[in-house]
């Protein structure tokens, strides 16, 4: 049995406890870490004042990122693929 683990981390100025299994301690931190990072860039790049506004910003740009991972391995996999037809193509035309 894992054990539970009781944090708080803090995002947009604001604290929130968590309870959570122990290897899920690290990916947490850095991820609140990095939120914590692009709330920075937002502010200073546009001048935005409303939190909920910057917040929305990091959302849509952590979710664009995890799409545009997922569009690239969908195509990582359509290129392994082929060249394994062709492999399999070819290996045939010599049996």
């Amino acid at each position: 049995m894992s054990e539970k683990l009781k944090i708080k981390l803090s995002i947009a100025n604001r604290v929130y406890p968590l309870t959570i299994e122990a290897n899920q301690e690290e990916g947490l931190r850095r991820a609140a870490k990095n939120i914590e990072i692009m709330i920075k860039q937002f502010e200073q790049s546009y001048s935005v004042r409303d939190k909920q506004d910057v917040l929305a910003m990091c959302a849509l740009q952590f979710a664009s990122q995890e799409e545009q991972k997922s569009i690239n391995k969908e195509n990582v996999n359509e290129h392994v693929e082929e060249k394994l037809n062709a492999l399999n193509d070819l290996l045939r035309s010599y049996v």
